[in-house]
């Protein structure tokens, strides 16, 4: 009776520990490492990252999952493999991080993808678009989109509506690969025929002598993709300086040539530019016009959000969600099996987390480039739902 009695006060008494435990690291702070463009051409990446985070912060009174957050910054200045796997050591062992997020830039990511794998630091992306990315570490989940995702619907929608002949100019790096390529094999699946294929250097080339050799060659129309900022506002406008609308060639593209912080710069010269996306400042929803308003209560209406700031607040609903059914437990195992077959409703729609890939599963729009109250936005006007990268559909 005696030996029952002492064993029953153990149990209760680890119980108990067990219960104060759980307690006192639902107070300790959530810390968040964020490894972004903060400087250079791309500074604005990490700006909206910041944007997103902080307006859903404040529906929450600073807290995910109960648990007060910390966010500590790494800026590695545009892609930078290097500085990002750096930057990830030392977040981990000097900073101890509970999460790693932000990850602009796909090389960025597979840089770190090691280091995170023997920490088993959960890591979510809230840009970096290559489509092998959450094969690189069973840690890491995706919560922004693929180039393929957003290339193919383009190219299905282009076959559909009799397009028969593209020229396609992508950037030379993983995610401008993943969308030549993405794009080539669903439009000739659909009886498509992409007359040439070019890849531009990073370092924002004179576009020029690219597109004189695409008037020559006369396709029907054009496709390119290009990291947002400074890329596509150059390629635009040399096409308007070339006449290649006069000369009757389309222009499509991706939703990163008319990323909406960027529109302003851009003018006039993406004046009826067709392109696909799953994020637009225009996005008819209750949920968006709500985000949008506490956007521009919070920084003016003097920038734009986009679809960085968009992802990037959906990334700590995600989190949220997932820490509350935890009880802040945000260990990579745990919590990566919270994630995984998530849903939510977001500003841009509904979204999903693939129960076995860790990807995004969500709509993908078709817009056209309007002039609405002044503005020039992405309006609407077809999608594609339930999308998944085509990759991992095979």
């Amino acid at each position: 009776m005696k030996k029952h009695f002492l064993a029953l006060s153990c149990t209760l008494a680890l119980s108990a520990f067990g219960m104060v435990s759980a307690q006192a690291q639902n107070q300790e702070p959530l810390k968040i490492g964020i490894i972004a463009t903060y400087s250079g051409p791309y500074a604005d990446y990490g700006k909206q990252f910041d944007a997103g985070m902080s307006i859903y912060l404040d529906q929450t009174d600073g807290k995910l999952g109960g648990r007060p957050v910390e966010i500590i910054r790494k800026d590695t200045g545009g892609a930078a493999p290097d500085n990002a796997r750096r930057f990830a050591q030392e977040l981990i062992s000097r900073d101890k991080v509970d999460i790693i997020s932000g990850l602009d830039f796909s090389p960025n990511v597979y840089a770190i993808a090691p280091v995170i794998n023997r920490a088993k630091v959960p890591t979510l992306v809230m840009n970096a678009a290559s489509s092998a990315i959450t094969e690189a570490s069973p840690y890491i989940a995706r919560l922004s989109f693929t180039v393929q995702q957003v290339s193919a619907p383009m190219a299905e929608w282009l076959a559909d509506n009799g397009v028969k002949k593209i020229y396609t100019v992508v950037a030379d790096y993983a995610s401008g690969i993943d969308a030549e390529a993405s794009f080539k094999e669903v439009f000739e699946a659909k009886g498509g025929q992409v007359v040439n294929s070019v890849r531009t250097p990073m370092n924002n080339p004179d576009f020029s002598a690219y597109i004189q050799r695409i008037k020559d060659s006369q396709p029907e129309g054009v496709f390119i993709f290009f990291p947002s900022g400074v890329m596509p506002l150059s390629f635009l406008r040399a096409w308007q300086e070339r006449g290649m609308d006069e000369a009757g060639i389309k222009l499509y593209a991706t939703g990163e040539a008319t990323d909406d912080s960027y529109m302003k710069a851009t003018g006039d010269v993406a004046l009826g530019l067709v392109t696909s996306h799953h994020y637009s400042y225009d996005h008819p929803s209750a949920e968006n016009q709500q985000f949008v308003e506490a956007y521009e209560t919070k920084f003016g209406e003097g920038d734009r959000l986009n679809y960085f700031a968009i992802t990037a607040y959906d990334t700590l609903a995600a989190l949220d969600k997932a820490l509350t059914e935890t009880e802040g437990n945000a260990q990579g195992d745990v919590l990566l099996e919270k994630l995984k077959g998530m849903q939510l409703m977001s500003p841009r729609g509904p979204i999903e987390i693939d129960s076995e890939t860790r990807d995004i599963i969500q709509t993908v729009y078709i817009r056209k480039v309007e002039e609405k109250d002044g503005k020039l936005v992405s309006v609407e006007f077809d999608q594609f739902d339930r999308v998944k990268d085509p990759a991992k559909e095979k």
